[in-house]
């Protein structure tokens, strides 16, 4: 039977580069390597954000995660704080509370010899004004893999390039009646190259809008993380719009940095 060691979230326990499904896809391959848990992370990001759709604007970020053992492998809770400006540099040192989500994921299963682990979000109308957040309830699901694309070495540093595939459907249950209704299915595309404690991913984001009879939109993120001493990590994303105009969960440019240590 393989056993599947898991982490979630942008910084892995013990390889920066991996996603949840990057880590159980190394066991995969690595079934007998000992893995050293770790329970939580606690993150801190801030996204400055230029022609957001709504939801999508400049803020402050707190992200919890714990990763239990049993059929769940991690746990999130997410408190967004958006500036009261909505242009890219918005006002950080004046946030109000945004709408609150949460995540719990599955540990992955083998599927056609891939790790596939799947997702469960919930979104609050929790903003406060309630202009800074969508005015819904909403539900997401969500699926996602991983596949290692091989190795190669430059001088004495080995690459580990792997492609991440995520599709998420998201809609609105509930809420404010005057707000527009949610609907939406997004996929993500990530090409990710991970050498020592560095990574470099690249993802493609295209977004399917139900309620605009099936408009799409898309944005394109480049991402770079490093780990160093005792569980700590940054990030550093840029993102900017590829094709479409206001289609939920994109936006014109964006850049974000992140600071997390696990623990």
């Amino acid at each position: 039977m393989v056993s599947w060691s898991l982490c979630a979230g942008a910084f892995c326990a013990d390889d920066p580069s991996a996603s949840s499904v990057d880590a159980a896809a190394d066991q995969l391959s690595e079934p007998d390597t000992p893995r050293t848990p770790q329970r939580w992370k606690v993150e801190l990001r801030r996204q400055d954000t230029d022609r957001g759709t709504e939801g999508q604007t400049s803020n402050t970020k707190l992200r919890f995660e714990a990763y239990p053992s049993g059929p769940l492998s991690m746990l999130r809770l997410d408190l967004p704080f958006p500036d009261d400006r909505s242009d890219f540099l918005g006002s950080p040192f004046n946030p109000h509370l945004g709408d609150i989500q949460l995540r719990a994921a599955t540990r992955p299963i083998e599927a056609v010899g891939l790790p596939v682990s799947t997702f469960l979000e919930l979104t609050f109308p929790t903003a406060n004004p309630d202009t800074l957040g969508q005015g819904k309830y909403q539900v997401s699901v969500g699926m996602e893999t991983s596949v290692s694309l091989g190795s190669f070495s430059v001088g004495s540093t080995t690459h580990k390039m792997s492609f991440a595939p995520l599709v998420q459907q998201v809609v609105s249950v509930a809420g404010d009646a005057s707000r527009t209704d949610i609907n939406y299915t997004k996929l993500e595309l990530a090409l990710r190259d991970g050498w020592k404690n560095y990574t470099l991913t690249l993802t493609l984001k295209p977004v399917v809008d139900w309620e605009q009879d099936g408009a799409t939109g898309a944005v394109t993120e480049l991402e770079g993380q490093m780990r160093f001493g005792r569980g700590w990590a940054v990030a550093l994303m840029l993102g900017h719009r590829t094709w479409g105009g206001n289609i939920p969960s994109t936006y014109g440019t964006r850049a974000e940095f992140t600071l997390g240590r696990m623990f």
